[in-house]
């Protein structure tokens, strides 16, 4: 059993919006009441939302060996009914008001808001035994390549990052994230694991309620994407009251380096903790973390591996990269490597594929101290007119230039495609990067968009630009 939710007794578990606790023995009774109509080890779908429900169905099926994949409830009809078709699941949890989605399958029953589904599958596939958790590497899209979690990953993970975060059950957490995301998942395993609380919202930053929550529940810690603390600077965060909070993560993608450095500073002013960290689906949730103490001084870098993992760099050519700023991808080891991927229901019987490495895919290079900065993506480099270009650089260079506008590179060999929310700083933007590369002004089409689309997590969707300039 991974959640021991009895031991914690009347410790406070859940606060729902309206303001309602639920403790540990009432949460271990909702799930003892869940797991009685499971007869054996079976595939469910979660289908999530920052709701009781969501989270009473996750615990349960991990703490019983009943394999979860998590699915954003918000899914579109067709891509979530794909999934269903191509990995079979024996039952569904979801939400009550979209059970009728799925009225030709029998309810089994009702508990605090969701149904349980059966499905009309006859289920004859394995399931490995190590085989937890299943996650899509896009929630938004509903790919069907998933990532294969074991128990090991999940409970390794866990507590390597109740350690470096040295949290306890004095601590309250916010779901800033959802659930059916690695590290919104990652903040609930480990409130739950120490007895903290979690505050379940599906409010917004950008409403009220969420501030009006954060405060009146005292909330201690929330976690951020990129895109998080962006709209947290235009909401004036700095200036906001907040006795409570004690600790603010940041994963999900590099933050830009004045918007780190804005953060920090206000951290080590207000007396608070602001913790960037890095990791990837592929390893659980966290492979590394830049200590709050370093958040100015290290500022853009993802910090040092987790306890219990370890990081290292190859080169071009798979050799060991041992000298300080010298780029190399990034290579880690650690138990919370998952097992690798399945993208049909037969691979959910493979075992573990990967024996603890993970190649990252990003570019990395490290300091004299033994501190890394991710410096791109393996594969998001162009050759223009002979040189090798960098496009996450690029957008670094262009976000610290222009602080005001939102930015996306890509694009082909000799030409990179620069797209930008601004039409008004077209010429602005080619200037700047043409006199800052020392390129020709022809390497580089500025177009305008709307806005540059992204992921649920933050991170920019690349490949759905590329319908732009296929037409040019």
């Amino acid at each position: 059993m991974m959640w021991r939710l009895s031991e914690f007794g009347e410790n406070v578990a859940v606060i729902e919006e309206n303001g309602r606790e639920i403790s540990y023995s009432e949460l271990s009774s909702l799930s003892e009441k869940l797991r009685g109509y499971f007869e054996s080890r079976c595939l469910v779908f979660n289908f999530c939302s920052n709701t009781l429900g969501c989270l009473l169905g996750y615990l349960t099926f991990i703490n019983n060996k009943i394999v979860t994949l998590m699915v954003d409830s918000l899914l579109d009809r067709d891509l979530s009914n794909n999934l269903i078709k191509t990995y079979q699941p024996k039952y569904l949890w979801l939400p009550k008001d979209k059970a009728k989605l799925f009225s030709k399958y029998e309810t089994v029953c009702e508990i605090v808001g969701y149904c349980l589904i059966k499905t009309d599958f006859t289920c004859c596939y394995n399931l490995n035994e190590n085989l937890a958790l299943l996650l899509t590497t896009s929630g938004s899209t509903g790919s069907f390549k998933l990532v294969r979690q074991s128990y090991k990953n999940i409970i390794s993970n866990t507590n390597s990052i109740i350690k470096y975060l040295k949290l306890d059950s004095s601590q309250r957490s916010i779901s800033t994230l959802p659930m059916h995301y690695t590290y919104g998942l990652s903040i609930v395993n480990t409130h739950l694991k120490v007895g903290a609380s979690l505050v379940l919202t599906e409010k917004t930053l950008m409403q009220r309620e969420f501030w009006k929550q954060l405060k009146d529940f005292r909330v201690t810690s929330f976690g951020g994407v990129p895109y998080t603390y962006e709209m947290l600077d235009k909401l004036r965060f700095f200036r906001m009251d907040l006795p409570y909070l004690q600790t603010m993560t940041q994963a999900g993608g590099r933050l830009s380096l004045n918007l780190h450095k804005k953060f920090a500073e206000y951290a080590l002013k207000s007396g608070k903790n602001f913790v960037v960290m890095y990791g990837q689906t592929e390893a659980t949730a966290r492979m590394s973390y830049l200590p709050p103490e370093k958040s100015l001084t290290k500022a853009g870098s993802i910090g040092i591996a987790i306890p219990g993992g370890e990081f290292s760099l190859v080169d071009e050519n798979l050799e060991p990269v041992t000298e300080p700023g010298i780029e190399g991808e990034l290579i880690y080891r650690g138990e919370n490597v998952t097992l690798g991927y399945a993208k049909c229901v037969d691979d959910l019987a493979k075992g573990d594929q990967r024996n603890g490495v993970l190649k990252t895919g990003d570019m990395a290079k490290f300091d004299e101290d033994g501190f890394y900065y991710i410096v791109g993506r393996k594969k998001r480099f162009l050759k223009i007119f002979g040189s090798r270009v960098n496009l996450d650089e690029t957008e670094q260079l262009l976000r610290l230039e222009f602080e005001d506008i939102d930015c996306a590179c890509c694009g082909v060999d000799d030409k990179m495609y620069i797209f930008i929310n601004k039409q008004e700083k077209i010429d602005d933007v080619l200037k700047f990067i043409s006199s800052k590369m020392s390129l020709h002004h022809f390497a580089f089409k500025v177009l305008h968009i709307e806005k540059i689309p992204r992921s649920e997590s933050g991170k920019i969707l690349y490949p759905a630009l590329e319908g732009y300039y296929d037409k040019l």
